[in-house]
């Protein structure tokens, strides 16, 4: 029929769902820390608001603990601020109509649109309209008023937003170079391998294994997306917990390296699409260009080394203009049109990596302009 055997198949699955729950694995221990965070500070602010303060049926203290830890990475401090004029805004409408007008579908339903209308005319954002709403569907549902508007309910929002603040911060800080460095570590990896198989298969003239590359790349953006969420949540928590403020400096060489990171993705992913013509094409490969695309590979995992240990990626800047020069030599020995446009993506993503290695941007074109020109003219098209 065409098909491959059952065993083969079965082999197949197994392997895709291995690294499926190895995957899956990564993300639990990544986010480990986060875990035991939201469980500490939910339980604190249950404890403070029933046992110390003994509020009626406090809920509200872990559900804002719970929201400003586990659904505010990044932007807690404006997100429990939302958080908490959410749920007043919420208990005010509830409590307030509910008294009014009694208890029934069309009451809720009243509730929580004017709650809704309040949080909008308030200009908040989707997190002070969804707390806005959902507060207002409990009071009107679980615990609606009977002896006038009970105030202890946004006390007990307040105290569980300012809990999950002060475990961040003070009683249990994530180390957010840490926490950086694993979620950058994959994009730097994938854009690391990917330049070095595409030399490798380039330098064999084998265009299949380079659209296997190219296939890699395009899937790295989900891989960025999280290095850059990695990298504000980070920001945030050194700027929170003082015990972190010794992490800002390294965390600042990330954030200044990340964007050229995912330019030097988005301009190597163009660059193996004409890879693959060029060798389609039947273009001259000179041995100097491979080696170029293989030198930027080096380039990536040494800055990906030199950012971990937080120190000037001098190493990851010469090996990018070690292959911005090859990329010269290819020029001048000859190349076709497809070969002239991944000598200038190789330029590009040169530039990329230079810059991303913490030089300014006129200064970066200066020195691949330089390491490129020593071999051959100049590219028509400069950056």
């Amino acid at each position: 029929m065409g098909s491959a055997p059952f065993g083969q198949r079965v082999a197949d699955l197994g392997r895709r769902s291995g690294g499926t729950i190895r995957e899956r694995l990564t993300r639990v221990r990544g986010n480990a820390g986060l875990a035991l965070q939201t469980g500490v500070a939910a339980g604190i602010a249950w404890l403070i608001a029933n046992d110390l303060l003994h509020h009626q049926t406090p809920f509200f203290a872990p559900i804002a603990a719970v929201i400003t830890l586990a659904v505010s990475v990044g932007q807690r401090l404006r997100r429990a601020f939302e958080l908490v004029i959410g749920v007043a805004l919420g208990i005010a409408v509830g409590d307030a109509l509910i008294l009014l007008i009694g208890t029934g579908p069309w009451q809720i339903g009243l509730s929580v649109g004017l709650a809704v209308v309040a949080a909008i005319f308030l200009g908040g954002g989707s997190s002070l309209v969804v707390q806005a709403s959902s507060s207002a569907v409990l009071v009107a549902t679980l615990t609606p008023p009977t002896e006038g508007i009970y105030l202890g309910r946004f006390w007990d929002a307040l105290i569980g937003g300012a809990v999950g603040l002060a475990v961040m911060a003070l009683l249990l800080p994530i180390n957010p170079l840490t926490v950086v460095v694993r979620a950058a570590g994959p994009a730097l990896d994938v854009l690391a391998h990917g330049l070095r198989d595409a030399a490798a298969a380039l330098s064999a003239g084998e265009p299949d294994r380079a659209a296997e590359v190219l296939d890699r790349l395009r899937a790295a953006e989900t891989d960025l997306s999280t290095m850059d969420e990695a990298i504000k949540a980070g920001r945030e928590n050194a700027t929170l917990a003082p015990v972190r403020w010794r992490a800002r400096a390294p965390l600042a060489q990330y954030l200044d390296s990340a964007q050229y990171v995912a330019h030097a993705l988005r301009n190597s992913r163009v660059l193996v699409r004409r890879i693959i013509t060029m060798l389609n094409d039947g273009e001259p490969v000179p041995r100097t260009l491979a080696a170029g695309v293989a030198a930027l590979g080096e380039a990536v995992e040494l800055l990906r080394t030199e950012l971990e240990l937080g120190v000037e990626a001098e190493a990851a800047r010469g090996r990018a203009l070690s292959a911005a020069s090859a990329a010269g030599l290819a020029y001048a020995e000859g190349v076709g049109f497809s070969g002239s446009v991944v000598v200038a993506q190789l330029r590009s993503t040169a530039t990329d990596l230079v810059r991303a290695s913490g030089v300014e941007h006129e200064e970066s074109i200066r020195l691949v302009r330089r390491a490129f020109g020593r071999h051959a003219p100049d590219l028509p098209s400069d950056q």
